[in-house]
């Protein structure tokens, strides 16, 4: 398993196993990692941890996240970065071969104006196929190894429902994908070998899936739900 080993000075101060998918750093208590210092935001960053890999995105903090030296908004962790906030240093320790290359981890703001996403001509038809089967949960199960064959076959596709966007569609083809408005609230979308699954980043107010707000937990996108982000509704659908 992953993990952040916290130091200042020199001086190891504590570890923090990057057990769940969303770790929060920051001065207030409800942080996951709290760091009690001005010079930490509030809500200063977040790791996204998805199977082996993880990334690192800064929450709009006053100071900046820094990375081996150098100032970043997002960032792919790979072992041995070493993450500077204020005097502290968290060195970001991953005994597992990672396999994600940097460009998968893709913010892309489609809820934005005039964002870059591909006209419904081009896009998946919109006469969706009929509704995918639950996929169970264990993949040694030959249930499983059907589901895995199915998702090896499909793509997920977001649809724009509401607002400037609407009518327009994006392929979820990176192994995540960032939706949403920096500083009002972003979600992003991890891409799996057995389904598509959105977990919250940012924002006091949590996505909706068919009107019903997802927990701190990964929440599993199923045939046509439909996603409310940042005031957009959006439907993800899978294109065979």
């Amino acid at each position: 398993m992953a993990k952040l080993i916290i130091s200042m000075d020199g001086t190891v101060l504590k570890d923090f196993p990057l057990s769940k998918e969303r770790t929060t750093i920051g001065r207030k208590p409800h942080n996951d990692i709290m760091i009690d210092n001005l010079a930490i935001s509030g809500e200063h960053a977040v790791v996204i941890t998805i199977l082996n890999d993880s990334f690192l995105e800064d929450m709009g903090s006053t100071n900046g996240t820094f990375v081996n030296g150098h100032q970043i908004k997002k960032h792919f962790l790979q072992a041995g970065d070493t993450i500077e906030l204020g005097k502290y240093r968290l060195k970001y320790v991953n005994e597992v071969v990672q396999q994600a290359p940097k460009e998968d981890f893709e913010r892309t703001m489609i809820l934005r104006p005039g964002a870059a996403l591909k006209p419904p001509a081009e896009a998946a038809p919109a006469a969706a196929p009929a509704v995918t089967p639950s996929m169970p949960s264990s993949p040694a199960s030959s249930g499983g190894a059907q589901a895995g064959v199915m998702q090896a076959q499909t793509v997920g596709v977001i649809q724009v429902l509401s607002g400037g966007n609407a009518g327009k569609q994006m392929e979820l083809t990176k192994t995540l994908t960032t939706l949403g408005k920096p500083g009002v609230q972003v979600a992003v979308i991890a891409r799996r070998p057995h389904g598509y699954f959105i977990t919250h980043v940012e924002g006091a107010q949590f996505p909706l899936v068919n009107g019903t707000m997802i927990s701190t937990q990964a929440r599993e996108l199923k045939d046509h739900d439909v996603v409310e982000l940042a005031g957009v509704k959006m439907e993800f659908f899978l294109k065979f």
